[in-house]
């Protein structure tokens, strides 16, 4: 539908404060000056009217479609916009032959998608064809990292802006202006927001304008000629961290979390942990990533870290929180300090490639099991020797890998841990084997 960035009085009484408090040009835009500073490209763009196919990512309430109102306000565009959760093929449709009834009247179109993550691939290819001919100028917005949620089609020809959370510096400001504005704002009430109440809501909106907004319009519809800090402490109740699960901001914690823990940073680590319980994260997700960071990092250096993450993940499960919760801190906090290794791990990514790359190579006869007559006659398991039976039981000398791999070596032990000790030991085996093999080979040319 085409959006009228000049809406009546009468139909702005009935928006919600956050509609009613979007800035109307770009110096009364709050926050985003790594996009907005007058030395920037994209604010040299709008001013030139230069306009260019463009994706806004960023957290809700940084003022993405804001921003697309203000490009299409500045450069004289019809704008049309469409949410991707409520629309389709019909709409985009639509959308676009109303783009081609503008552009044959000289007058240029933006096509603004909210969540356009939301459409599929063939939703996001309608879009190309009119983006190519200049029907349209695309700007769609995204929560989500457009990577891995938009076709690389549509990425190539649109522009990714990233959009931040804003500041409390910023979210203060924009309170400050709401409740000074009279003339959309909260100013024509006689209405007193204290000091603390304020800062509280910037706190709590968590960068997020449309938030803050939205708290503020609560406590000012309360009646109270005074807003204390308890009563918005009252409004807006626990406040919920941006942590959209499954999505960028998902990921990037847990990835915060498992390198704090590699890093060997158990302050960070227990930050990062409680991060994602605060946003709302299910324990048992995390305690699942702990045992594979006591795996990854940390591996046969100290091997308890393995057994402590299980047991976490055990309380977890037969408990639930808080018993839970803190005995996954226990185990993230031990973790975190205890002497790392990935030689496990990465022994076993080498071992998986040599396995994929080197087909289905005939396990040495000496190895295989015999449990018939036939198989023993055929050879299988001749000449095997028995570990147990051999001195330092340890068949110096033994080969266990197929004839055509020949020895390998995947696993190198760091000299952190246990495995100092297991390098040492490793190291000893293959001293016996290299006297073992000069042994054989002297009594084969001897």
């Amino acid at each position: 539908m085409e959006d009228d960035l000049f809406t009546s009085q009468t139909e702005k009484a009935w928006q919600p404060l956050a509609d009613r408090m979007r800035p109307t040009t770009l110096d009364a835009f709050f926050g985003q000056q790594h996009l907005l500073a007058p030395d920037k490209p994209l604010r040299q763009a709008i001013e030139s009217d230069r306009l260019h196919s463009m994706i806004f990512w960023g957290p809700p309430g940084t003022g993405k479609t804001t921003l697309a109102r203000l490009i299409a306000q500045r450069t004289g565009a019809t704008f049309i916009t469409i949410s991707a959760v409520l629309s389709g093929v019909k709409e985009i449709r639509a959308a676009v032959e109303q783009a081609k009834q503008k552009l044959a009247e000289g007058k240029p179109t933006i096509l603004f998608v909210d969540e356009v993550h939301r459409f599929n691939k063939a939703q996001q290819d309608a879009f190309l064809p009119h983006i190519e001919d200049g029907t349209i100028t695309f700007i769609g917005a995204t929560t989500e990292n457009p990577s891995f949620e938009l076709n690389n089609a549509l990425l190539s020809r649109a522009r990714v802006y990233v959009l931040k959370a804003l500041d409390e510096s910023a979210i203060r400001q924009i309170i400050d202006r709401a409740l000074e504005d009279k003339e959309h704002g909260l100013g024509a009430r006689a209405l007193e927001v204290t000091h603390d109440a304020r800062e509280l809501l910037a706190k709590v909106a968590d960068g997020d304008a449309r938030r803050a907004l939205n708290f503020l319009e609560i406590a000012a519809d309360l009646g109270e000629p005074e807003i204390t800090e308890a009563i918005m402490a009252d409004v807006v109740g626990k406040g919920v961290r941006r942590f959209d699960r499954g999505g960028e901001a998902f990921y990037d914690q847990i990835s915060a979390l498992h390198k704090s823990v590699r890093g060997s940073n158990p302050d960070a680590a227990l930050y990062w942990y409680a991060r994602m319980l605060d946003g709302g994260c299910d324990p048992l997700y995390i305690a699942r990533r702990v045992v594979r960071m006591a795996s990854e990092d940390i591996g046969n250096a100290d091997p308890r870290a393995l057994q402590l993450a299980l047991n976490a993940w055990d309380v977890q499960e037969r408990l639930g929180s808080p018993e839970g919760e803190l005995a996954i801190a226990q185990a993230v906090i031990y973790m975190a300090v205890a002497a790392k290794s990935n030689a496990v791990y990465t022994a076993f990514g080498t071992a998986m490639k040599a396995a994929a790359e080197n087909g289905s190579l005939e396990v040495p006869i000496h190895l295989r099991n015999a449990p018939t007559a036939l198989m023993k006659e055929l050879g299988y398991g001749h000449d095997y020797r028995y570990a147990h039976d051999e001195p330092e039981g340890y068949a110096a000398g033994e080969q266990y890998f197929p004839e055509e791999l020949g020895e390998q070596r995947y696993y190198n032990p760091v000299e952190r841990g246990l495995e100092q000790q297991i390098k040492s030991r490793l190291e000893h085996f293959r001293e016996l084997d290299a006297a073992a093999l000069g042994k054989t080979k002297k009594h084969r040319t001897g």
